[in-house]
């Protein structure tokens, strides 16, 4: 059986003329002519093939197909005034999800806090975190299964727009009974010959050059003896004796009581940058950032 060519407003005038079983009432409900309201539900009849009121000269009464279509038309006609609420709500970022990932290092500077209060703006946002290291999460965003993520020091990626959030100093992290341990300060290169605890090299190239930075020097670079892929292994490991390393000042909050930190002397720093797709101009992301603001 084809599908009947009856459109909302035709349904909408049914069930004005159903509830008030009066064609003038409706009619005045609607604000159109008489002539002009009975004309469109005979083309809801023809439309239907079936005759949805019985009418007399004195009354007009809803037939057994009518009862029928009067439930279902104030429930097709609900329906749609939630999905079209629900589309504008999402065309103006008010509704919908966003996947949000983040480097577990920045979390003491506050960008779970911006996600709340993007939550307590925007309540009928799902937002879904995910943590990584930066080249991964930028790779997640290329793919398209994140939204945007805060990184840390990321390669620049082609497909990817990164907007700055916070910078931080580096400090070096040694190991309790460590020569240098009872100094208030220390240049990075006084550390060239100590054996380094760090990243491995696919965590990203300007994140592993920009922390090794303060250290380089005479084009002598530090000796990478232990990888790991989180800061809190990465400090416990120097906490046990198995070398050194240089860290963003956030990343170390959480160091055992077997580490030192020293604040480093120079003006070396670590960028943390909001990173989504260039081509991704929806408005729940311009909200959101907004809302981190």
């Amino acid at each position: 059986m084809d599908h009947p060519d009856v459109d909302l407003r035709q349904l909408r005038a049914f069930l004005a003329v159903a509830d008030a079983l009066h064609f003038g009432r409706a009619a005045e409900a609607l604000h159109i002519a008489q002539p002009a309201l009975s004309q469109q539900i005979r083309r809801t009849e023809r439309a239907l093939g079936v005759d949805l009121f019985a009418r007399t000269s004195r009354s007009v009464a809803l037939t057994p197909a009518g009862r029928v279509l009067q439930g279902r038309a104030r429930s097709l006609l609900a329906q749609v005034e939630r999905d079209l609420d629900e589309a504008v709500r999402v065309g103006r970022g008010e509704a919908g999800r966003l996947d949000v990932g983040f480097v577990v290092s920045a979390l003491p500077l506050g960008p779970i806090e911006r996600v709340q209060r993007f939550r307590e703006r925007h309540p009928l946002v799902r937002v879904e975190l995910t943590e990584g290291y930066t080249s991964r999460l930028l790779a997640r965003i290329v793919r398209g299964e994140l939204d945007l993520a805060i990184v840390r020091d990321p390669d620049p990626t082609e497909g990817v727009r990164l907007r700055p959030f916070r910078s931080e100093p580096f400090v070096a992290a040694v190991p309790l009974g460590h020569r240098f341990a009872h100094r208030a300060s220390i240049a990075g290169w006084e550390l060239l010959d100590d054996p380094f605890v760090f990243f491995p090299a696919e965590a990203g190239a300007v994140a592993t050059e920009r922390n090794l930075a303060p250290v380089v020097r005479d084009g002598r670079v530090p000796d990478v003896v232990q990888e790991a892929t989180t800061w809190a292994t990465v400090l416990h490991l120097v906490g046990a004796g198995l070398g050194v390393t240089v860290a963003p000042a956030s990343a170390t909050l959480a160091a055992p009581e077997t580490v030192v930190l020293l604040p480093l002397t120079g003006e070396h720093r670590s960028e943390l940058c909001w990173a989504a797709r260039a081509d991704d101009d929806r408005e729940i992301l311009r909200n959101f950032v907004a809302a981190a603001d």
